[in-house]
């Protein structure tokens, strides 16, 4: 009988930035067993666990998201209508709250901690806090030494600086969603070429001397930059961190494609194989001009990050915080969006409004279709997946952060019974749900953030 091949053995043959496609062929070769929660499954023939968290900005009109009914009968809501092929892949949950996010402004103190659920810092940029690490750092620092990239911070609006001065606190906070401290934002990438090339490009060659020199390099341009950020004003210094970010993923990238090289040749061919099969429209600038295009195209490669193991877990950003972007191209929507979502209970705003929340579903819809069509042996790289998507707040008028608006897609690896509508009673905190997906990865937590208790929910059917 053949030797069971280890899946974390092909993991670390890999170059710089590439990653292991679960392949079917592979579990031929392994030990049955039952997959570790973690997603490092060491023998295992089963798939790894992946996570997203997509935000869009602004709210929803309840009356039109929220379904009537619970559990597995409920009549899907309008706002909800394009997922209904895929009714039986995806949880609606309702009542979740973050009553750290009552006070403060309308949206600032409501997105930063749109995966914290802690309170935010009221400040105009010099001491600013998120109250807590995200969840999906929190995960991708549990399992991002086995994918060449830790994590994927994608978006499509640049990040705002400043002040707003009508409420008092820096914009920064409407740009991030994804926090490694609660003093440090991760940088979301907005150029789908860039994207692309740090995913899929050329992988740097990985011999020790060369290894070595890279580091050599990197230790010398961190040091520099370290004294230097101590003399640059806070905007700057934010700046300078992103940077500092970048710089950190390049040695980890090095010290990923350092390791053991067998067998790369192999899963090199498959991945190559896996991003060729994917036409990828992407201009020269790298940007289109069309943000509907530009969405299409950030969706499409976190599904390609995903099945290429190129890192599993992702955040994206449909658009900043209190954004006015103009929905236009939709029939019978003529203003902006942060405006429109301010309706004033008025029926030709909220008509609007409405329309724009079920647009944001279909891109949803048409990622989770990408998704399921991809094989994992018996499974789906939907099925072996979590995918939040939601708002920081519900009703955009009100601003309210109860009852927030959540979709939980795929089964996370076997361990979520979908098709159904879970409505929380009482104040039950967001963070339960993070602390549920967090443990799904093996992370032995108490609690995270506010959180109270697993939401076992998400299993018992």
């Amino acid at each position: 009988m053949q030797k069971p091949i280890p899946r974390r053995r092909f993991l670390r043959g890999s170059g710089v930035l590439l990653g292991l496609p679960w392949m079917a062929s592979m579990a031929e070769t392994m030990a049955a067993a039952k997959p570790d929660a973690s997603g490092s499954q060491n023998g295992d023939p089963q798939p790894p666990l992946r996570t997203a968290f997509l935000y869009f900005p602004n709210g929803v009109w309840e009356k039109d998201w929220v379904p009537e009914s619970e559990g597995t009968d409920y009549e899907l809501s309008p706002s909800l209508e394009p997922l209904a092929d895929l009714k039986d892949d995806f949880l609606v949950l309702s009542g979740l709250d973050k009553k750290h996010s009552h006070g403060g402004d309308g949206h600032y103190a409501k997105t930063a901690n749109y995966l914290t659920g802690m309170p935010v810092a009221k400040t105009t940029g010099k001491d600013i806090s998120s109250g807590g690490i995200s969840i999906d750092q929190l995960i991708a620092a549990k399992v991002g030494d086995q994918t060449p990239l830790p994590s994927l911070e994608l978006g499509i609006d640049p990040v705002i600086s400043g002040i707003d001065s009508n409420v008092g606190y820096t914009r920064l906070y409407g740009s991030h969603i994804s926090w490694q401290s609660p003093t440090r934002p991760i940088a979301k990438a907005i150029n789908p070429r860039v994207v692309y090339e740090r995913l899929f490009g050329k992988r740097m060659k990985t011999s020790t001397p060369e290894a070595k020199s890279y580091q050599n390099l990197l230790d010398y341009v961190l040091e520099d930059a370290r004294l230097v950020r101590g003399k640059l004003s806070r905007d700057d210094q934010f700046k300078m961190d992103e940077y500092l970010d970048s710089v950190r993923e390049v040695e980890k990238r090095i010290e990923f494609a350092t390791r053991d090289q067998s067998h790369r040749e192999r899963y090199e061919a498959e991945r190559d194989r896996i991003v060729s099969g994917h036409a990828l429209e992407i201009p020269e600038t790298g940007t289109p001009g069309d943000f509907r295009q530009h969405i299409d195209l950030m969706l499409d490669m976190m599904v390609l990050a995903f099945q290429t193991d190129s890192t599993r877990v992702a955040s994206f950003m449909f658009a900043n915080d209190v954004s006015g972007r103009s929905f236009s191209f939709l029939d019978g929507v003529h203003g902006g969006h942060h405006e429109l979502s301010h309706h004033e209970n008025k029926e030709e705003k909220i008509s609007q409004y409405q329309l724009i929340n079920r647009w944001h579903t279909e891109q949803f819809a048409r990622m989770l279709r990408k998704m399921k069509a991809v094989k994992e042996g018996e499974s789906t790289l939907l099925d072996n997946s979590m995918i939040m998507f939601g708002s920081s707040f519900s009703d955009g008028n009100r601003h309210d952060p109860d009852n927030l608006p959540l979709l939980l897609a795929g089964r996370g690896g076997g361990t979520i019974q979908p098709g159904r509508h879970i409505a929380a009673k009482g104040q039950v905190p967001v963070c339960n749900l993070y602390l549920s997906m967090a443990k799904r990865y093996g992370l032995d937590l108490e609690r995270f953030g506010d959180s109270e208790a697993e939401l076992t929910e998400l299993a018992d059917a």
